[in-house]
């Protein structure tokens, strides 16, 4: 079995995400839209794999926003065709962050500023504890989905509406994937003022991560077995 990985940047690969795949005897296929050379200049031209050749995609998150067609539009626009490919050919996609707005764009939903930045550990109320439990989970992004036509909502807070599925589709709007190591390449690539600027403090998401990341990684590979065995 195969699984396509869209990792958008050098700083956000799958992480336990791709292990957890690997566990469950997945072939991963790690695809990098934007190569760290153009990170600060992002209108690459995409070449995508064709989706149908893979028994499921995995689309991770991104600092840029989905909706920001100047900066990101020339491989976002065929991305979204990618996604919506995936659907009618029944390939199972879970989106994460950035890439649960774009499966919400892809389907018919819109994605828009949310009322204030969510950065840090966050609980969600959820409705299918199985599926998608309660966290806390790691938060970073600035947008919001709206549900696109026949998304079931599985997970919201105050915020932002946190998890769907539709068909065969799991769109989250937290971060499973997230380690410390991770969280230190944010930081150093521009997220460190984003957090000072939201008002959080760089030192203290670093050191919560750390005491967070034994249990964060169980519940990101329960997440991996729920999306496997139920969506």
């Amino acid at each position: 079995m195969r699984a396509l990985v869209i990792q958008h940047d050098h700083v956000s690969p799958p992480g336990p995400i791709a292990e957890r795949l690997e566990e469950r005897l997945f072939d991963v296929v790690a695809h990098q839209v934007v190569p760290e050379e153009r990170f600060a200049t992002p209108d690459v031209e995409p070449d995508f794999p064709d989706v149908a050749e893979f028994d499921l995609a995995v689309v991770m998150g991104a600092p840029w926003s989905a909706y920001d067609v100047e900066r990101v539009g020339s491989w976002v626009l065929p991305e979204l065709d990618l996604l919506r490919r995936a659907d009618a050919a029944e390939v199972p996609v879970l989106g994460i962050c950035f890439g649960g707005q774009l499966l919400a764009m892809a389907h018919g939903g819109l994605v828009e500023r949310a009322p204030e930045a969510e950065i840090g550990w966050v609980g969600i109320q959820t409705d299918h504890e199985t599926l998608v439990p309660r966290g806390p989970w790691f938060q970073w992004h600035h947008d919001r989905w709206s549900l696109p036509p026949g998304a079931r909502e599985v997970a919201r807070n105050a915020v932002s509406s946190q998890a769907f599925v539709l068909r065969r589709n799991l769109a989250v709007q937290f971060h499973p994937e997230l380690t410390t190591a991770m969280l230190h390449g944010w930081l150093e690539n521009g997220g460190d003022r984003d957090a000072i600027a939201a008002g959080r403090d760089p030192a203290l998401l670093l050191a919560q991560t750390r005491d967070q990341e034994p249990a964060a990684l169980a519940r990101a590979a329960a997440l991996v077995d729920a999306f496997l065995d139920t969506v």
